[in-house]
Parts: structure tokens; sequence; C-alpha cells
């Protein structure tokens, strides 16, 4: 198998930034890391070490924050713990497994690499940087250890995968767009601009993307309810949602598919 991977590095507002795609044929996944104000926002995956390396000998941090536990964000813990005896923050729930093995299907082996375990410790609802306080705001829904984190001092507001792009047309099947529904619309009562998300990137204009985002999703739902009330089943309700086929779903044997979306709605 062939994949190709490359990196893109940039700053913007004092936000070092390292993106790194990994490709397979039709089917091409990205992940960001951050580096601000002495912390590091998410590790990337093992299968990007290499590339990543660079962009780690260089940063300037004293501890790393994770938005949640998924191999993509979380790949590279192991590597910065040994290597720069970094503190590592993140939700409780994942801790314990994080500490183990990790576990999860051979086509994302494939992509993100193997995890190592890590050992990381609870991050409480704020903490402090360098120059700056945060809030740890929990966001459920993609994963239920989900958080995003708000530098209240700047604005910035890194939401991990609670965004990604402004119209989702497949999830995992874990996911729950009742959970993602209720996460934006509490981070959107905090003070916030822009936003750095894990997949899309900086956004500069951050809350009226997360305004884009939860309208979608609300309009999405009532559509999937008012099918249902009518008859419809999951299968019918998804071909006429979500007629055209993601290359994922099939890589991903079902794992990723538009049905968890409509599934998800109807089981909240």
């Amino acid at each position: 198998m062939l994949f190709k991977k490359k990196i893109e590095l940039s700053e913007k507002n004092g936000v070092k930034m390292i993106n790194g795609s990994v490709q397979f044929q039709a089917v091409y996944l990205n992940v960001h890391c951050f580096e601000v104000d002495g912390i590091l926002i998410d590790t990337g995956s093992a299968s990007l070490l290499k590339q990543f390396k660079p962009f780690f000998e260089q940063m300037d941090v004293d501890q790393i924050m994770l938005t949640h536990y998924h191999e993509d964000h979380s790949g590279g813990a192991h590597f910065l713990q040994k290597t720069y005896n970094l503190p590592i923050f993140m939700h409780p729930i994942n801790i314990e497994e994080c500490a183990k093995k990790a576990s999860y299907p051979l086509y994302r082996k494939l992509f993100w690499g193997a995890r190592l375990p890590f050992l990381a410790q609870p991050v409480g609802d704020a903490f402090s940087s360098r120059t700056a306080d945060w809030k740890v705001i929990e966001t459920p829904g993609h994963t239920e250890d989900h958080v995003a984190y708000l530098n209240e001092s700047t604005g910035q507001l890194f939401t991990g995968d609670l965004y990604v792009t402004p119209k989702t047309k497949v999830v995992l099947r874990e996911e729950s767009i009742p959970q993602i529904i209720r996460s934006l619309e509490k981070v959107l009562t905090y003070d916030f601009l822009e936003i750095y998300c894990n997949h899309a990137g900086y956004i500069e204009n951050g809350r009226e993307a997360l305004m884009r985002k939860l309208h979608y999703l609300k309009e999405l739902s009532y559509k999937i309810e008012m099918m249902n009330e009518e008859g419809l089943t999951t299968d019918e309700i998804t071909a006429q949602l979500f007629n055209k086929k993601y290359p994922i779903t099939k890589l991903s044997l079902g794992e990723w598919d538009a049905a968890h979306i409509v599934s998800s709605v109807l089981n909240k």
C-alpha cells in the first residue's frame, strides 16, 4: 500500500501550527497540532511522528493538553513524554485506556499508526499557561472525553474535532449528533473570536462558523425526525438525505457512515 504523507507549517496570532496529512487512493485524512504560550495542544499520530519530530524539536512547551483520546490526536504522546518528560493532561474518562496498548480497527492503524501507551493526568475545568488563564470546556459528541480549550486572554478557542466541517456528511459509529448540538450550544455561550480546529485549522470567524454548523445540524435533525414520523426507516432516510457515497465508508467497513448520523438522532 502506498500512503502519501506531507506536512505544512504555519503561524497565526502567536499560534504555531503543523498540519500533517495521510492519503491512500481517494481517502485523505489530516490532523493539526498547535503550540501556543508554552503548551502543545494534541500530538498528531504515530504514523506522522517522523514528519512531526522537527516541529517537536524546535517547540518550547511545558505541558501537553489533549482534546480527546483518538490516535490521530494522541499518537505522539508516548514519544513526547519519553523524550521530553512533558506532563500530559486530558479528560479522565480515557486515561486508563491510553495507558494500555491501543485497540482500534486495522484501517486506522494503517493511516495513523499504532499509538503506544502513555501516562496522562486528569485535566480540571481550568488551567494556566505562561501568560494566560484557560477554560476547559467539556464538549462530548465526537467522543465522550472530548474537550475544547479557551484562552481567556486572547479569545482563541481550540475546538479539537467539534467543528471539522460546516456540513457533516459521515460520522464514526460512536458519535452522537444530539450531543454535538448541545456541545456547540455550550461553547457558543463563551466569549471567543477565532477558532483552531484540529482538521480545518485556523478559522478567523470562529463564532460564525460554529453557528453555521449548529444551524445545519439542527435543521438536519429536524428533517430526520420528520421523515421518521412519516414511517421511513433509517436506511431510507440515509439514502434520501445522503445520496453521495464516500470512500471512507467502504474503507472503514462502515465505521464511518452517514447512517450513524441518522441513527444517533433517532436514538437520542
